[in-house]
């Protein structure tokens, strides 16, 4: 388990200083909304948020954070935030602390971790 931790913590680190407060605001956001939810990292490396199952997940770019959302196409969506033309993934961009208050995520992220979809596609899940 601290493996998988230290792992989560570089992969922010080692990215844009400016995206590493936008990374941790996020990880508490998750958790405020979902108090069960688990980090860990996938197959590929990227750091998921799971509670029963995998349910989101975010990559750091050079520019913004993308916090994707592995049955998106399956969510309402009232905000109209989400991007992405996948079979199931779709994504929010995040550039600063304030997009954390965009009208609609705190519901995206409920909602999508009580989605009773089809499993994450093989390897999106966190490392057992």
């Amino acid at each position: 388990m601290k493996k998988k931790t230290a792992a989560s913590k570089t992969y922010v680190k080692d990215e844009n200083p400016e995206l590493r407060k936008v990374v941790l605001g996020l990880r508490s956001f998750v958790k405020q909304i979902v108090p069960k939810t688990k980090i860990t990292l996938n197959s590929w490396g990227i750091p998921t948020f799971e509670a029963d199952q995998p349910f989101c997940f975010y990559m750091v770019g050079k520019r913004h954070i993308t916090f994707g959302f592995h049955n998106g196409t399956s969510l309402k969506d009232s905000g109209k935030l989400l991007e992405g033309t996948g079979k199931n993934i779709r994504h929010v961009k995040l550039r600063n602390l304030e997009d954390l208050k965009k009208n609609g995520l705190r519901e995206l992220v409920q909602e999508a971790s009580q989605s009773q979809g089809k499993p994450p596609m093989r390897g999106m899940g966190g490392k057992k």
